[in-house]
């Protein structure tokens, strides 16, 4: 079965990059990974708060997935899977999708703003050479019909 691996994070143009990957992997029999990447930065403060402050990051991380996850169930009949991984966010998808073979497709949403697509589309587009599948980004102002018709 082919997956659609999406990354899953505070950026308003995910929500795009979600709709998108359930939409194909219904389509298309697939199924949608939901990768979730915790920087390591956000522990660094105190050793004794790191734990801590790691465990909340996964409870607000599997808050979020539950809120996409019953979407792509009930509307979608997608039953997504979620991976929480720790370090730069860049590196962590790269290492997903060399880990599982089942991705087929990198989806990412790209940002509407001034400032460009977003860091991550930014980043993953220079080592688009390298990864072994290809990326769909997903502009993140299409309308919910828009994202219906292309998938």
């Amino acid at each position: 079965m082919r997956k659609f691996l999406v990354v899953l994070d505070d950026s308003r143009e995910c929500l795009n990059a979600m709709r998108f990957a359930a939409m194909r992997a219904a389509n298309t029999g697939g199924g949608v990974a939901i990768l979730s990447v915790i920087p390591p930065d956000e522990f660094n403060h105190w050793i004794g708060v790191g734990a801590v402050m790691r465990e909340e990051a996964r409870e607000r991380i599997h808050a979020h997935f539950e809120v996409f996850a019953k979407w792509m169930r009930d509307k979608q009949g997608v039953d997504p899977e979620l991976m929480i991984r720790e370090g730069q966010p860049v590196d962590e998808i790269m290492a997903q999708v060399r880990e599982d073979s089942e991705i087929g497709v990198l989806v990412l949403g790209a940002g509407t703003d001034k400032k460009g697509p977003g860091p991550l589309v930014t980043q993953l587009t220079r080592n688009a050479g390298n990864l072994p599948i290809p990326i769909t980004i997903v502009p993140g102002d299409l309308s919910k019909e828009k994202l219906e018709a292309i998938t």
